[in-house]
């Protein structure tokens, strides 16, 4: 149980630091400082963990990684309609 409420808590931290980078962008259509290919590593890396926690049938595992790898993905989203539009 215990390890379960530490699982929760770190997910929730980690899946909750996308929100002020995601509002940012969305607001201000700035994304000129976000590395593409950081993002993109990070993506594959959130992507495996999801994987991995399906393999170990571990919820928390799945859903904090799937929620992360959705906010991921509209940060890249937004990434490259930015980096279109500015060239």
């Amino acid at each position: 149980m215990l390890t379960t409420i530490i699982g929760v808590l770190a997910s929730i931290c980690t899946t909750t630091s996308y929100i002020p980078q995601l509002r940012k962008a969305w607001i201000s259509g700035q994304t000129d400082d976000l590395s593409l290919r950081m993002l993109g590593c990070l993506a594959v890396g959130i992507a495996l963990w999801v994987l991995y926690g399906i393999r170990q049938s571990d919820l928390v595992i799945i859903v904090s990684n799937s929620i992360s790898l959705a906010f991921l993905c509209a940060i890249i989203t937004l990434k490259l309609h930015r980096d279109r539009r500015t060239r």
